[in-house]
């Protein structure tokens, strides 16, 4: 299920996490750290936490591993959609739990917290999986570390890893808060809350005071710059294949919107940096969706064609693809899109692509940047190309956003079928389409000059129209003033 925005809901507060580090495995983008550098540390007890948003499901994608060698190592990592840790010494399984439960939205932040402590009296409580603050209890694979066992960590020898282990298996989404401690077991509520704010989300808190141990680490990723720096003042970590771009400010805080690559049985799209990417299928009609959607409000996103298909589309609509089977993003009664070939509006033409469209705005071409301006309020759209507004008779000559001029008029939300709106973006021709969107979280492509909304979100190449928001969840309730 989609992330549902409206107007009137009330924002969390609290601890705030401006930035993410974003892993895309197409690229092995990871990092590491020799832990030589350091004294061995206590090799029976130790905490992992971390937040993360994935972006992809059902491959082997490794968040940590702890590794002396191939045969002597500690690993949390998913795999078929399943959380895993894992220590293996002298090539022997010592530990092993794999949980029943399956993670694969890629629109939501998840904080796991690993407890590990050999020396406890009870076996099952030597490790411990916690999700949200709520501990795993539900294993398809359960194997206890023995008494006082060595769970390969904290070893002074070896290489710490984030994003892989020393063969490969890399991590394809957000990372955030990426906390390891040496020699303490430390509670899940050291790393995250349920308050009266907010009694059923589970929300960071501050780490900083934390004892950290010998070997431990803070990564907060806030040093663009420098994303391995471990804050706690030890060893940096190295990067590999990561660079300032891929921090990101969508954070367990602020959760900014992807496309979602859920939304994709009929439109074979595959999806890359943080599912703000995307390389749309050939010969295929149908569209991809972002993970949030909007009822009330203005909001503002930007889409980048980086691949040149007279045909490619992009627009909102009040209903998913799996909704809607290999239709065009125009084809129903509240789509709305616009054509790259010619700036024409698609809306409501049926099955037939060749339907008569409305001439809108001109064509626009590769490497153009589109910007969405969605007025759910007064139920108007309007579209942008390189920061000029359409005019709304087949020119983009608007270098000014003025609300009177190039307005769309669309259903009310709360009118749809559906009753919200989701951007999107598709195409009908033989040829597939790259899509790079930007919601203001991560912008897959650089921007030169860097603009947020009104309340200071988001980082786009062009300012939003005053009033018009970054799709996230700081702006829940917010007028953009």
């Amino acid at each position: 299920m989609p992330l549902i925005l409206g107007a009137n809901e009330t924002k969390v507060t609290g601890y705030n996490v401006d930035n993410s580090c974003m892993f895309n495995d197409g690229d092995s983008a990871a990092m590491s750290r020799d832990q030589s550098a350091n004294s061995a540390g206590t090799n029976t007890k130790g905490t992992l936490s971390v937040w993360l948003k994935m972006s992809a499901a059902g491959t082997e994608q490794v968040i940590y591993t702890r590794e002396t060698d191939a045969s002597n190592y500690f690993k949390v990592w998913f795999e078929n959609d399943r959380l895993l840790i894992q220590t293996v010494t002298s090539g022997s399984v010592t530990m092993k739990k794999e949980t029943n439960r399956v993670f694969r939205d890629p629109g939501a932040w998840l904080n796991i917290v690993v407890i590990l402590d050999s020396t406890d009296g009870t076996a099952a409580d030597r490790q411990q999986i916690w999700i949200n603050g709520v501990r795993e209890t539900s294993f398809g694979t359960s194997t206890n570390i023995g008494s006082s066992a060595n769970l390969q960590i904290n070893t002074g020898t070896g290489t710490d890893y984030i994003g892989r282990r020393g063969s490969g298996n890399y991590y394809d989404g957000y990372m955030a808060e990426l906390v390891w401690i040496d020699g303490t077991d430390y509670a899940a509520t050291s790393f995250g809350e349920y308050d009266e704010d907010s009694p059923t989300i589970w929300k960071p808190i501050d780490v900083s005071g934390l004892t950290f141990g010998t070997n431990g680490f803070y990564l907060d990723f806030e040093a663009s710059g420098n994303l391995g720096n471990d804050v706690n003042g030890g060893t940096d970590f190295t990067e590999s294949n990561l660079a300032a771009t891929d921090q990101a400010t969508d954070s367990c805080t602020n959760n900014f919107a992807t496309i979602n690559p859920l939304d994709n049985y009929y439109a074979n799209s595959t999806f890359s940096e943080g599912n703000c990417t995307i390389v749309q299928g050939s010969s295929t009609y149908a569209h991809n969706t972002s993970t949030i959607a909007v009822t009330a409000g203005k909001w503002y996103v930007e889409a980048k064609l980086t691949t040149d298909s007279e045909h490619a589309l992009v627009g909102i609509t009040d209903t998913p693809a799996l909704g809607t089977g290999t239709k065009i993003l125009g084809s129903a009664a509240h789509d709305y899109s616009i054509k790259q070939a010619n700036g024409d509006l698609f809306n409501n033409r049926g099955d037939d692509p060749a339907n008569d469209a409305t001439d809108y705005a001109a064509a626009y071409a590769q490497n153009d940047i589109i910007g969405i301006a969605l007025d759910c309020d007064n139920n108007k759209l309007y579209f942008s190309k390189g920061g000029a507004w359409s005019d709304g008779s087949g020119s983009w000559d608007s270098t000014t956003f003025n609300a009177s001029v190039g307005a769309i008029t669309i259903t009310a939300p709360a009118s749809t079928d559906n009753g919200h709106y989701f951007f999107a973006s598709g195409d009908y021709g033989s040829a597939s389409c790259t899509w790079e969107w930007n919601f203001g979280g991560c912008p897959p492509f650089s921007i030169s000059s860097g603009n947020a909304d009104g309340n200071g979100y988001g980082n786009f190449e062009y300012a939003p129209p005053s009033g018009f928001l970054a799709l996230c969840t700081k702006n829940l309730g917010s007028d953009g003033g």
